[in-house]
């Protein structure tokens, strides 16, 4: 996938200005996909040029006025075209399997707080996540529809990915108590 593809969903869900979307992907999208500040300025300019966003001036008061994009009809073909493109299964890199493995040349028991840094870093993001599920999808004041309610697509979608990221993070923590559970089997110096 690439930057463009992510910055063009964000814009059909909101249209937003540069500042507003580096927000957007600290908060949520950037879980799934990062990217700097400067690396979302340099690709709208782009997305610009080539017509793939329109952008508007929105006068501020006590600020300059900053431009808002939205999605052109360019993009949104490209947005579509890239949806129906078959993509491969990720491959997975991980430096901390790699480390894990490593530590059989080494003493297992040094990578304890490591692992336990990276737990609690998974612990941190599910309870974000759960947080996020409970403001947006389950809790009271989530709206929920009606159960006679039309499906509303773009919700639908956005939490079903949400669930994806908290199987994700459970699944990391799972392994991690085990990676821990693992390595304290064996002494410092083993």
């Amino acid at each position: 996938m690439a930057l463009e593809h992510a910055i063009l969903v964000s814009l059909l869900e909101k249209p937003a200005s540069g500042y507003e979307l580096a927000r957007r992907f600290e908060r949520s999208i950037g879980y799934f996909w990062t990217a700097t500040h400067q690396q979302i300025y340099r690709v709208l300019k782009r997305m610009e040029n080539d017509g793939w966003v329109d952008a508007r001036d929105v006068p501020q008061h006590g600020r300059p006025d900053k431009k808002e994009y939205s999605v052109a009809d360019l993009g949104r073909a490209a947005l579509s075209s890239w949806l129906h493109d078959p993509i491969e299964p990720e491959s997975v890199r991980h430096d901390l399997a790699v480390k894990i493995r490593g530590a059989a040349f080494d003493d297992p028991a040094a990578l304890i707080q490591e692992v336990e840094r990276h737990r609690q870093a998974h612990r941190d993001r599910l309870a974000h996540y759960l947080a996020g599920e409970e403001r947006d999808f389950t809790g009271p004041e989530a709206n929920a529809a009606p159960p006679d309610a039309p499906l509303d697509a773009e919700r639908e979608l956005q939490h079903v990915v949400l669930r994806g990221g908290i199987a994700y993070e459970r699944m990391m923590i799972g392994w991690l108590e085990d990676v821990l559970a693992t390595l304290a089997r064996f002494g410092p110096g083993h």
